[in-house]
């Protein structure tokens, strides 16, 4: 089935694009965004600097090839820079400051959160999928896991589940099994892309997503929609935890803070036009329940035919 959504951005994200698409002022942004992420995290107590320089002195070849699969074929769409980093995910620098980054982005959801706001969040989705989840999940996959932050929170979740992360950054991988050996669990890492994933069709009960799909173009929306429906379980469920388009925060942002955003997130546009609702029933998936679980968060649960 095809995917039928409206890919037009508004004048104003035009406007940013079109300044975006000017090199040195795009640098630029990406510059001051980092600083701003940076500057947030030291002042809410994150120790972003000592934190980083901790992990700069391990040695990760190791790690690295334990975790990677050298059959993968990175997409497109996945080479380019994210997040103020010019090699997008697939850099160490991305990797060891996914956490703190976390932290300091997420400290501004709930006024006087600090850097507790990104537990919070992470609790807030978690609330609502076990709410809406009759039967705790056997099986869980966490796609896009990044470097385990959310596999580790659903593991606290589901104790008893047997859960699977997969992300397309080798990198990622290996900082989220370092983490995963100081924490004594046991979770099973995977290399690959989540529209291609080569594990077992109808194994997962739930398959989740915690702030991956904004950084996809719509064609890889889709495609990992009808992957999660072959990897779930009858009657299992795929939920998603994501940015919120429909947020008054989003519409009232004003020019300059959106054009910091939108250099840090290249798809933000196809993420914001996208109809999920639909493009979730076109991938055979029951009509979604869609629930604000923060101020410009969106949790998604869906269920498969």
């Amino acid at each position: 089935m095809t995917i039928s959504v409206n890919n037009k951005p508004g004048l104003a994200s035009r406007l940013v694009n079109g300044v975006l698409a000017i090199k040195p002022i795009a640098s630029l942004a990406k510059h001051q965004a980092r600083q701003m992420m940076i500057k947030r995290a030291e002042k809410i107590g994150v120790p972003w600097t000592k934190r980083v320089l901790e992990l700069k002195t391990r040695d990760w070849e190791t790690d690295l090839a334990q975790v990677q699969n050298p059959q993968v074929a990175y997409p497109d769409y996945y080479l380019k820079s994210f997040h103020a980093y010019e090699e997008g995910n697939l850099s160490w620098e991305a990797a060891m400051e996914v956490e703190v980054a976390a932290q300091a982005v997420h400290a501004g959801i709930w006024s006087e959160s600090g850097a507790k706001g990104d537990r919070l969040l992470r609790s807030s989705y978690h609330q609502i999928i076990t709410s809406q989840i009759p039967n705790p999940p056997q099986t869980i996959l966490d796609l896009g896991c990044s470097v385990g932050m959310s596999t580790f929170a659903l593991q606290d979740v589901y104790p008893n589940a047997t859960i699977t992360g997969l992300d397309l950054s080798p990198y990622f991988l290996a900082v989220a099994k370092y983490s995963s050996l100081e924490r004594n669990t046991n979770i099973n890492w995977i290399h690959a892309t989540a529209e291609n994933t080569t594990l077992a069709t109808n194994s997962f009960d739930l398959v989740s997503s915690f702030l991956m799909f904004h950084e996809l173009p719509q064609l890889a929306t889709g495609q990992i929609f009808q992957e999660a429906r072959r990897l779930l379980k009858p009657g299992g469920y795929l939920t998603i935890m994501d940015m919120n388009p429909k947020s008054e925060i989003y519409a009232k942002m004003p020019p300059y803070i959106l054009s910091l955003l939108k250099s840090t997130e290249p798809y933000l546009d196809d993420y914001f036009s996208l109809d999920i609702e639909s493009a979730l029933i076109a991938a055979e998936f029951t009509s979604p329940t869609i629930v604000s679980n923060t101020p410009r968060h969106r949790t998604i649960i869906a269920r498969k035919l």
